[in-house]
């Protein structure tokens, strides 16, 4: 493992189902200490089954991984020690209050009474639930929860946190909050595997991007490389209805690199020389008779990236895999009820 590495796995292979479904086959990718490392692929594509490998919640059926050069499955106890995980899931109890939950979870990470509570209060203000504090989860919105959660991740203080999609169905300013806080942490030296649905979440946050699809990693780069090496630029086209855009779409397709995509009333492709194709585009649309109500060239962005790797957009929800364990979270009920006795 390089002096630097974060988390390295090599080779990652899982099979569900009796060997109908290969979630993994053969990913590999590594991030440097310090760093967020975004993990993109269509729902299905094996990003949660590798984050639950890499938390020790799963074993892999071949190849190997490790978190600051300690095997997730040879020392799975000491991997557990050093991370934190917020998944897509809340892995929190609602019975219990917010800072009964954060409360429990230092104990559980083995801090003292005092040091628990402590830290349980600190979080409950970094993260906005001072006021909620003393109420049961069972009152708290899904917004609320979502932050719970990550916080509970926080407790121990961990060097390597996963984030599973963590802001999927959050509001835009609890995810805007959230990217602040991630950006805080790393900041500090704490390293960041984030799968994200939002691709414009891995761009402002990731150093690293890896593409993953059918369990494997077909593409690796910072984001800026990855979207200079789609070597296009993008067109969009405005017209007046879906009909209008269908037809657009045929007009134009001789000038782009792909097929053209259409959504709604707008057509979207990626062109080479782009002023030379928008001017030959809206030639060739205003000799077809066809009204245009707008035309906009911009830079290649992930969702681009992410379309040409694997031919269609991102999705938004949360990934359904076959894994049997749906819920992530690293704590089991009997470990709570002691601590809640």
């Amino acid at each position: 493992m390089a002096a630097d590495s974060a988390i390295e796995v090599h080779d990652l292979t899982k099979i569900f189902r009796k060997g109908q479904v290969r979630a993994l086959d053969g990913l590999s990718f590594e991030t440097p200490r310090g760093t967020v490392l975004g993990v993109l692929g269509p729902n299905g594509a094996g990003k949660t089954t590798a984050v639950r490998i890499l938390s020790t919640v799963l074993r892999p059926d071949g190849g190997g991984a490790s978190i600051l050069g300690l095997d997730v499955v040879k020392q799975a106890a000491a991997v557990r020690r050093t991370i934190g995980l917020a998944g897509q899931y809340a892995a929190v109890d609602e019975n219990l209050s917010g800072r009964q939950n954060l409360t429990m979870i230092g104990r559980l990470s083995h801090l003292s009474g005092r040091v628990a509570r402590q830290r349980a209060d600190e979080l409950l203000e970094q993260f906005e639930l001072t006021d909620a504090a003393a109420r049961s989860l069972k009152t708290y919105s899904g917004g609320m929860r979502r932050r719970l959660d990550l916080a509970a991740a926080l407790v121990a203080e961990p060097p390597i946190l996963f984030f599973d999609e963590p802001t999927t169905g959050l509001d835009p300013k609890t995810r805007q909050d959230m990217w602040a806080w991630t950006e805080r942490l790393v900041a500090k030296g704490t390293t960041v595997l984030l799968t994200t649905q939002y691709l414009e979440e891995a761009d402002r946050l990731a150093d690293t991007v890896v593409v993953v699809n059918h369990g494997r990693a077909i593409a690796q780069g910072t984001p800026d490389t990855l979207k200079a090496d789609i070597g296009t630029t993008v067109l969009l086209i405005t017209l007046g209805d879906h009909e209008a855009a269908r037809r657009a779409a045929g007009v134009v397709a001789p000038f782009g690199t792909h097929v053209p995509s259409v959504e709604a009333e707008r057509v979207e492709m990626q062109v080479e020389h782009g002023a030379r194709a928008g001017s030959e585009a809206m030639r060739a649309l205003d000799a077809a008779g066809i009204t245009v109500h707008g035309l906009v060239l911009r830079e290649p962005s992930l969702d681009d990236v992410f379309l040409q790797l694997t031919g269609h957009r991102a999705e938004s929800g949360s990934e359904e895999g076959p894994c049997e364990d749906q819920h992530p979270g690293l704590l089991d009920h009997d470990e709570r009820e002691r601590l809640r006795s």
